[in-house]
């Protein structure tokens, strides 16, 4: 591991103590294999004057909730000293009174809560403080002989501390093993914490940090040593999508909300899944203790039935619940991740967010694992000390700070022709409501116009077979399935009568607004028959009940798409599939009507712009944001009952009611 100090880069967050600690802290921050998601913290203790200028000695440690990869002065907290040292001297705290004692004891009211180390960084006695859960420390000390390893390693330069609950109880055995010794004279330049993570403490940012970087370095080359040669690579599997689909639907059903599922066959997943001793050493324990809160104890090791796999998790959950609970109230059980053998790993998240959280703590975990079990065997902690990190209420809050649940939060949807105009709103609409959207379009821009809404797009002809699995297969390959369907893509060719209509305009847009449609459905139903309530959508128009004279081809092929979407309903409601239609009318926030075209159109009825697009029985304006917004009801639990339905959009027509 090398040091990533840049004296250019270090000026430009100051030179003050605060300003060196916000950099040290993201050059941490910024290597995965220290920290991950929050993990770890930092402190500077300096002295300030108050507000009526009276010195004060403030240590400022890092406050919940930010990352130390892009943390800010901002995110440390300004406690005390005074208050932190006297909590470190009382015989015994509560959770509770710690917080409240350490917001008590800040100097600034609106500044986030101190991390729940504040009191142990405050009695170490030195200005820096550097904490990480290392891989490398972990894969070190979780074994048999971990301890012994640590002293083979650094000697009497570290404290060597066993695991006890951090917090609190932490400070205290800390305080006790430090009391009455001058750290400084003895040479000790950090602590090791058993199954925990490393400490390093100077009073110069730059050596703190340096330290923390040779002393994983250390245990590093310590492993790699006693590991010998590199295992060779497995190769990378085709994936299993229809297994893939089933799984993320039995683990969404056992959560109770949708989940996005993120397969990975990194060569640390897939050295981990292809161990033959996984069932054993992935269910020991995590790789430290707090990723417990995301991660769950274990992970679930599938076996030939992967309905049974996550059944047999949920049980075997239940009854480790039953083991240590203590008046808690049992968290869901679903797994939040699986080692698939021959495979890889599969993560699971609320959002693709959260998705990719549990992803890098499973797979760090594969990585460290697999390197402990190759260097003395894969010992952490105790499962009754997971359950009490787990249930922890300090820890169980960092997620209940989380935004309310979105309507379609953990769904895949999947919408034909975004690019622009109905199918573009239909895309925003839900994307904005938590699904997570890939968009497909013939357009060569769509993967820029879908990324401003946080959505994937996909250039694709929807008239090809291939091509269409192939977007398919990537939608389910990202995200784990798909669950709603909103097939919109269309063209209006020109108005032409039947006797003067080339053939090739009534060929182009049969197989545009019709066929397309059936060749998506055959591809991705069997997927959506996986999905999480699952629906399919079409997008039909006015002008099935009530067409125009010109508009022969893209009449009939709307009324045909109306009879698809009826038979599909027929078809797919014993899977519990909803299938309905949305005809939109009169839409002309769209590329295809010009201010130009609008006049003109408005001219020949006799009529102002603003008459013409209000010419329906409510006389309001119909925009694509409507259309957008009914879709996304339509998908939603509002329509759980409803299948089979045509929805007209159009403020009232009376040819049609």
């Amino acid at each position: 591991m090398q040091s990533l100090w840049n004296d250019t880069e270090a000026a430009t967050f100051g030179t003050d103590p605060l300003g060196q600690r916000v950099y040290t802290s993201r050059l941490l921050g910024r290597n995965p294999a220290l920290v991950l998601h929050g993990g770890g913290n930092t402190s500077v203790k300096v002295t300030e004057k108050d507000y009526f200028g009276d010195e004060v000695e403030i240590c400022h440690v890092k406050g919940s909730g930010w990352d130390l990869a892009t943390i800010e002065r901002a995110g440390f907290a300004p406690v005390r000293m005074d208050a932190l040292l006297k909590m470190a001297r009382l015989p015994a705290m509560s959770d509770e009174d710690m917080v409240l004692q350490q917001r008590a004891a800040m100097t600034h009211p609106n500044a986030p809560a101190a991390s729940i180390e504040a009191i142990l960084h405050a009695i170490l006695p030195f200005r820096f403080v550097d904490h990480s859960h290392a891989n490398a420390i972990s894969a070190l000390t979780c074994a048999a002989d971990g301890e012994a390893r640590v002293r083979e390693l650094y000697g009497d330069r570290v404290l060597i501390v066993p695991y006890v609950m951090p917090g609190f109880i932490l400070a205290k055995t800390v305080a006790d093993l430090i009391n009455g010794r001058d750290l400084r004279k003895e040479g000790i330049q950090g602590m090791v914490l058993l199954k925990h993570g490393l400490f390093t403490f100077d009073d110069d940012a730059r050596r703190s940090y340096e330290l923390h970087i040779e002393m994983v370095t250390q245990a590093e080359d310590y492993l790699a040593k006693r590991a010998g040669a590199t295992a060779a690579d497995v190769p990378v599997p085709a994936p299993e999508l229809m297994a893939l689909a089933k799984l993320r639907q039995t683990v969404s059903k056992t959560r109770g909300f949708p989940q996005i599922a993120r397969l990975s066959a990194s060569p640390a997943a897939l050295a981990y899944a292809s161990l033959p001793q996984v069932a054993d050493c992935a269910t020991r324990g995590p790789l430290t203790p707090d990723h417990s809160i995301r991660t769950k104890r274990v992970p679930v090791v599938l076996g030939a039935d992967h309905a049974a796999s996550v059944q047999q998790f949920s049980a075997d959950y239940a009854a480790y619940f039953q083991r240590h609970a203590d008046g808690q109230t049992m968290l869901d059980p679903a797994p939040r991740y699986a080692v698939w053998p021959g495979q890889g790993i599969v993560s699971f998240g609320d959002t693709l967010k959260d998705a990719r959280i549990v992803a890098d703590l499973a797979e760090a975990t594969a990585a460290t694992v697999t390197l402990a079990e190759r260097t003395g065997g894969w010992q952490p902690l105790s499962e009754k000390d997971i359950f009490d990190i787990e249930y922890w209420d300090l820890e169980q809050a960092k997620l209940r700070k989380g935004p309310a649940r979105k309507v379609h939060q953990g769904k895949v949807a999947l919408v034909t022709g975004c690019a622009a105009g109905i199918g573009f709103a239909i895309a925003e609409s839900l994307a904005e409501q938590g699904a997570q959207v890939v968009g497909l379009d013939i357009d060569k821009e769509i993967p820029e116009i879908m990324a401003k809404i946080g959505a994937i797009g996909l250039v694709v002809n929807l008239t090809e077979d291939q091509p269409v699995q192939d977007t398919i297969d990537f939608a389910v390959r990202e995200f784990g399935g798909i669950d709603i369907v909103v097939s919109n893509a269309g063209i209006f060719p020109k108005n032409d009568p039947l006797d003067t209509m080339a053939q090739p305009d009534w060929d182009r847009t049969i197989a545009i607004n019709l066929t397309s449609h059936q060749k998506l459905m055959n591809k991705v139903i069997p997927y959506v028959k996986q999905g999480v309530d699952a629906s399919i959508i079409f997008v039909g128009s006015r002008n099935f009940k009530a067409p125009g004279p010109g508009a022969s081809a893209y009449s009939c092929s709307k009324a045909a798409l109306t009879q698809l979407c009826r038979v599909a309903a027929l078809e797919l409601a014993p899977h519990k599939i909803r299938v309905n239609i949305v005809h939109p009318d009169a839409v002309f926030d769209t590329k295809l009507w010009t201010p130009e075209a609008l006049l003109k159109s408005a001219q020949r009825y006799g009529m102002t712009v603003e008459e013409y697009k209000t010419k329906n029985l409510m006389k309001v304006e119909i925009r694509s944001k409507d259309i957008g917004n009914m879709v996304a009801a339509m998908a939603s639990p509002l329509f759980a009952k409803v299948t089979g339905a045509q929805i007209p959009v159009d403020g009232g027509n009376d040819r049609v009611i």
